[in-house]
């Protein structure tokens, strides 16, 4: 199995990694190398690839502007570049994702073996998967982090926070499967997106992150002195990104505000690299170290400007003599740093939102607190620093209970999902020449979708009389959906059986389509129409050549007008909705399941069928295929049968394991 997992935002090298060096390069780099890397080991994967952006910027390692970086064996960082060589913060990927989308493409357009999935991480990486998906037909997996809606619940300012909620709702919608790291993430975090999921979502926790220590006998560990008058007292210990979520300045009012705990401990607070800080990391430091010039916290309180893995390992071993971590955030997605703590027997003080309450659960070594209630932080670190024989026992059970997180048990689990992914659940055909052509394959396919369970949709060029008329007059089984007009119309049953055109499906074409303008456009252009009853509020329908496809999509490139081009059956011209076509209507209907294309058989014969059998994770194309699909790149997921018609649909159905071979005869037939 060959598994990509693609990253954009951060600095990401081979370890060691300086984190906190950008605002991105925190806990998800981590996450990616150590799930990547135990991946690798195993017998049954033969490569693992983590593609990110390539960039070239003084302010880091030259090794980012490196194509190529090996991590160990089978594992490899690939770097993809774009017209845009600096280093991007999150909040700017944006700009950069259609130059990253196209180069990313080029890159696996050119390789003689393609991933068998892509485990997308952020909302980003999603967006670049979905393009990939429809063009290679690649199934993706999804783990968010963090998630969008989360800041907007606890009133965290962000720019561009509805985008990203969007951006969010999307790859949820689009994932072959979520992958999240607790159960509160799985239901109220993903669950608050209202998107139908189906049994998409998987809990899988990760392990310790490894962190890479360097053999030094000059740690901070060492070194306290510098900045306690008393080092030998009880550590009280927090690493986090400098950003308002992670609430530290709440940690620095506990500890100032409560005479015993200044009396009986020492603070220490790494925040990132503070030379490398941008505008708001700047504004938290400057906050914190406000706050630290207090004169009662004087020999009390370090806030070093630097810190490596070496560091972070040492004082997680010192803040275990007698000491705490501390997680003050307004909410966590997970808290990879709870399960470090744990691992180095140090007891926790953590907030109660978000997955650390999940953490604190499962390990049993420490204390949830309300992050706005600088009193009750302190009294919790004070219950546990005073009271000896508790602080045994909270060490002695983070030891112990830290075997839930393994990232052995992740990579076996993570891969057993990724194999999973493309379990069809639904068939989608188109009608002319692929399920009709031939009366004795239509017979066996009417004869297996009798005693089938797997959900059926047609997906055709045709309106929808017509495409009744034609499945009527071919004995051809009734679908549970059709999709008509060149994926630009849904119709579904209701209650009573009556067949009604979906409207969400129907206004979702509605955007960026400017059908009176595009008409203007082609209107000079003197091409043949069809019949006036072939077109459609999202769809313009002529007769022509490839060429005269190829003039209506550069005219229409020139006016600055989206839409989409679809020429097929040697004669027929499409220009539809820009958000529309066949694979577009699919992962639509499938979405109203909870499934994604990955969960999708395509069959057809023709160009208007090209686009879902690209994105879909299973395509069959009939023996009878037209040229205009000659394009499609080979791929595991994609089936090319010998038998013409609905024979090859059963031949492709066979192979998956979804009907039995037809007889002898019928296959002659077929």
């Amino acid at each position: 199995m060959y598994i990509l997992h693609l990253a954009l935002g951060g600095c990401l090298k081979a370890p060691p990694v300086q984190f906190g060096v950008t605002a991105d390069t925190g806990g998800h780099i981590a996450y990616v190398l150590d799930a990547a890397s135990y991946q690798a080991c195993r017998p049954d994967i033969d490569r693992v690839e983590i593609v990110t952006r390539r960039f070239d910027d003084e302010r880091f390692d030259p090794v980012h502007a490196e194509s190529r970086e090996d991590v160990a064996p089978g594992l490899t960082i690939v770097r993809i570049g774009t017209g845009r060589s600096r280093y991007l913060e999150k909040e700017a990927l944006a700009a950069d994702l259609p130059d990253f989308i196209h180069a990313f493409c080029e890159h696996l357009a050119s390789q003689d073996e393609r991933p068998d999935v892509i485990h997308a991480h952020f909302a980003d990486a999603a967006a670049v998967a979905m393009a990939v998906q429809r063009r290679f037909g690649i199934p993706f997996v999804y783990t968010p982090h963090a998630l969008g809606i989360d800041k907007r619940a606890h009133q965290i300012q962000c720019d561009g926070l509805e985008a990203r909620i969007e951006a969010e709702r999307c790859a949820i919608k689009a994932a072959a499967a979520i992958i999240v790291s607790t159960r509160e993430e799985a239901s109220r975090q993903v669950g608050g997106y209202r998107v139908p999921v189906g049994d998409r979502v998987r809990c899988v926790p990760p392990g310790v992150t490894t962190l890479h220590q360097a053999a030094r006998s000059d740690t901070m560990a060492d070194r306290l002195g510098d900045w306690f008058d008393r080092p030998e007292k009880p550590l009280i210990f927090a690493v986090a990104r400098p950003v308002a979520k992670k609430n530290l300045a709440a940690l620095v009012r506990a500890f100032v505000d409560d005479p015993g705990l200044r009396q009986g401990a020492n603070l220490l607070i790494l925040a990132g690299q503070h030379d490398r800080a941008g505008p708001e990391e700047q504004g938290v430091l400057s906050e914190l170290h406000a706050l630290a010039a207090d004169s009662r916290l004087q020999g009390r309180i370090a806030l070093p400007p630097a810190h490596d893995g070496t560091d972070v390992a040492a004082l997680y071993e010192r803040a275990a003599a007698g000491g705490v971590f501390v997680n003050p955030a307004l909410h966590e997605p997970f808290g990879l740093t709870l399960i470090e703590a744990a691992a180095a027997g140090v007891p926790v003080v953590a907030t109660c939102n978000g997955g650390p309450a999940e953490i604190v659960s499962t390990i049993g070594h420490g204390v949830l607190i309300d992050p706005r209630d600088p009193a009750g932080i302190a009294q919790a670190i004070k219950g546990i620093i005073d009271d000896p024989a508790r602080h045994a026992a909270l060490s002695a059970a983070g030891r112990q209970g830290v075997a839930a997180y393994d990232w052995r048990r992740y990579a076996q689990d993570s891969t057993a999902i990724y194999r999973s992914v493309g379990q069809p659940r639904l068939l989608v055909c188109d009608i002319d020449n692929t399920l009709t052509g031939c009366p004795t394959g239509a017979r066996a396919f009417a004869d297996w979708r009798s005693g089938s369970p797997l959900p059926f949709v047609v997906a055709t060029g045709r309106d929808f009389a017509a495409a009744q008329a034609i499945l009527d007059d071919w004995g051809l089984p009734q679908p549970d959906a059709y999709i008509t007009d060149v994926g630009t119309r849904m119709m579904l049953a209701d209650t009573s059986g009556k067949w009604r055109e979906c409207r969400v499906y129907a206004r979702a074409l509605d955007q960026d389509w400017d059908q009176a303008a595009v008409a203007d456009v082609l209107a000079g252009l003197n091409l043949t129409p069809q019949p006036a009853a072939t077109a459609g509020p999202h769809k313009i329908s002529f007769f022509g050549k490839a060429e005269d496809a190829a003039r209506i999509d550069c005219a229409l490139t020139e006016a600055g007008l989206p839409a989409r081009v679809i020429f097929s059956h040697g004669r027929l011209i499409d220009v539809i909705a820009p958000h529309g076509g066949k694979a577009e209507a699919v992962a639509a209907y499938a979405g109203r399941y909870g499934w994604s294309l990955a969960h999708c058989v395509a069959a057809g014969d023709s160009g208007n069928d090209s686009d879902m059998l690209a994105a879909c994770g299973h395509a069959i194309l009939v023996g009878n295929a037209s040229d205009e699909l000659a394009h499609l790149p080979s791929r595991p997921g994609l089936y090319r049968s010998a038998a013409h018609h609905a024979g090859g649909v059963l031949e492709g159905l066979t192979r998956l394991g979804l009907a039995r071979a037809l007889t002898a005869d019928a296959a002659v037939a077929a």
